[in-house]
């Protein structure tokens, strides 16, 4: 549904900059993709922690904490996904605007998709790939979701049934094959003050 050509959009007397001033940080919105059980949500809850530690406006927004509320609505179609992506990028810009770090774990398997939360983010976006192979997350499996989806029980399941396309040239790379969490944490962590420190 298109909007209304009865609505203005309402400029307030408030910038993004006076907010950053006054939490002492830059809004940021760092997107951490790559497949189910690579590590996102793991790295995503730790990260968070360490910087709630050390006094920053942190948020962080789960793939499928967002599917209980926000897009309860919302299927597993490439039609709906888009959907998904389309709505947690405007509630990330929503938050960065405010001066929140917030950190958004979600597969986004299509550059496309990831494109447009990036496009929403502008300058102060980070897109994080968090690796790992296909093989490693069917061994992981933390949620049952692979042994599921080889067995026909979930249709549409990425990496398996729906595509994932790699990051081309992510921001950051998380191999968590290579690494171990904790290290992965401290390389987000590190990147997230850099990005989000005020000039």
């Amino acid at each position: 549904m298109k909007n209304s050509g009865n609505i203005i959009y309402h400029q307030g007397k408030v910038t993004k900059e006076d907010r950053y001033r006054v939490l002492g940080q830059k809004g940021l919105i760092v997107w951490l993709t790559g497949l189910s059980g690579s590590g996102k949500s793991t790295i995503a809850v730790e990260a968070e922690k360490i910087l709630n530690g050390m006094g920053k406006a942190v948020y962080r927004l789960d793939g499928d904490n967002i599917r209980f509320g926000l897009n309860s609505d919302l299927g597993f179609s490439e039609k709906d996904r888009f959907e998904n992506i389309r709505r947690i990028s405007e509630v990330c810009a929503l938050f960065q605007d405010a001066g929140l770090i917030v950190i958004a774990s979600f597969i986004s398997p299509l550059a496309k998709m990831r494109q447009m939360a990036r496009e929403k983010g502008k300058e102060n976006f980070i897109e994080v790939y968090v690796k790992a192979d296909l093989e490693t997350c069917i061994k992981r499996d933390p949620k049952g979701l692979y042994c599921k989806a080889l067995n026909g029980e979930i249709q549409e399941f990425t990496g398996i049934s729906a595509p994932y396309e790699e990051p081309e040239n992510p921001d950051l790379v998380l191999d968590t094959q290579s690494n171990s969490p904790e290290e992965c944490v401290k390389m987000l962590v590190d990147k997230i003050l850099e990005m989000s420190k005020l000039e």
